[in-house]
């Protein structure tokens, strides 16, 4: 036995006590507020028809790809979708991965050496945070949200910087300030790396494309296990960029190639949303109704997003239960996972969600508070 197996017994029992111990359970049956399927497109039965006639005109589609993409993995399929992608965001090159945690492991972990700085927004996910772990290189945080905290520490560094900012933060649900960093980028010489997990397809292309930011941008994290129901990741970059990481990135170097099926079904994913804008434009309705209810968020308005602070873990466990109680699925974010006094309801719309759910959920959480 490992000889600090107590030790993970006690840090279980510790969350097993505070109640914030994570568990595997079935997915729950009830009325969606708590997934990342913004659109719709996971569950879609039109798009699912569409995928299905596809792998009966070539069944080979759903073969394992049986090693990575440097060996044996590589197929016409992913090397067609990688230019469809790069075309549609007017990037010169695009990098699949089997999901954006892989992306961002590889870019993290690969581009900055140990003369380099990466400076990271304070709420940027996870995976960056364990991939700059992985990297040489050296790492500081910036205040949520905050251009001027930004500069006052692009202004003390001596060597290379990259900054990693998401577009729109899945816990909080606001957006950055992408032209006022792209700008400090600039003029600092840094590196911008934006990852758009949560804003693709809900905006678009993602609101680099939106802004006009590409060419002020190191690299584009685009991840499709969000609004297009799908999986996996693509950086878009340019040429050079896309070369070094095929050469020199662990995490896609040593990981096998997810089957021409994922990428068959991002590229369909693409072409579906590009015949039904309705769904984002349906989506932003239902976010309107959502904010027209009064109930306090610090999200943005136009978000999919919509955080409810609820300072008190048992108090945020009882409004969850009480509205799992009344068939609305929620997803509750805990302190350690957040600052203590910053729990909240994180609350997801989806184009799918009527305006009878909408008030209805509302009601609920205004009637607790």
């Amino acid at each position: 036995m490992l000889k600090n197996i107590n030790r993970f017994q006690e840090e279980l029992y510790k969350r097993e006590q505070n109640g914030t111990l994570r568990t595997l359970k079935p997915k729950a049956e009830g009325i969606d507020f708590y997934s990342n399927d913004y659109l719709g497109l996971a569950k879609n039965k039109e798009l699912q028809k569409i995928i299905l006639e596809k792998i009966n005109e070539c069944p080979q589609l759903l073969s394992g790809s049986t090693g990575s993409r440097l060996i044996s993995g590589n197929s016409g399929i992913t090397d067609f979708t990688e230019r469809f992608i790069a075309e549609k965001h007017q990037f010169p090159s695009a990098l699949l991965f089997p999901s954006g945690y892989n992306a961002n492991l590889a870019l993290f972990s690969t581009l900055p050496n140990r003369h380099d700085m990466i400076i990271v927004d304070e709420q940027i996910h996870r995976s960056v945070h364990d991939a700059c772990k992985m990297s040489n290189a050296r790492k500081l945080k910036f205040r949520h949200n905050d251009p001027e905290h930004l500069e006052s520490i692009l202004k003390k560094q001596e060597g290379h910087c990259y900054i990693a900012i998401e577009s729109l933060y899945s816990m909080e649900g606001d957006i950055a300030p992408i032209k006022e960093i792209a700008a400090l980028a600039k003029k600092y010489e840094a590196g911008l790396i934006v990852d758009e997990a949560h804003a693709f397809g809900v905006f678009g292309y993602g609101l680099v494309e939106r802004y006009g930011l590409k060419d002020q941008v190191t690299a584009n994290v685009i991840t499709y296990g969000k609004a297009l129901g799908a999986h996996g990741a693509a950086i878009l970059c340019n040429d050079t960029l896309k070369s070094y990481l095929v050469n020199f990135a662990s995490p896609f170097i040593y990981t096998t190639s997810a089957q021409d099926f994922q990428w068959m079904r991002i590229k369909t994913g693409y072409d579906f949303l590009e015949n039904n804008q309705q769904l984002s434009i349906r989506l932003q309705e239902n976010i309107k109704t959502f904010r027209s209810q009064g109930l306090a968020s610090p999200s943005s308005v136009i978000s999919p997003v919509q955080a409810i602070i609820i300072p008190d873990n048992q108090k945020l466990k009882s409004l969850q239960k009480e509205l799992s109680d009344e068939g609305f699925l929620t997803y509750a974010i805990y302190s350690p996972t957040v600052k203590e006094g910053s729990e909240r309801l994180r609350i997801c719309l989806h184009s799918f969600n009527t305006e009878e759910e909408i008030i209805k959920l509302t009601g609920i959480i205004k009637d607790f508070m």
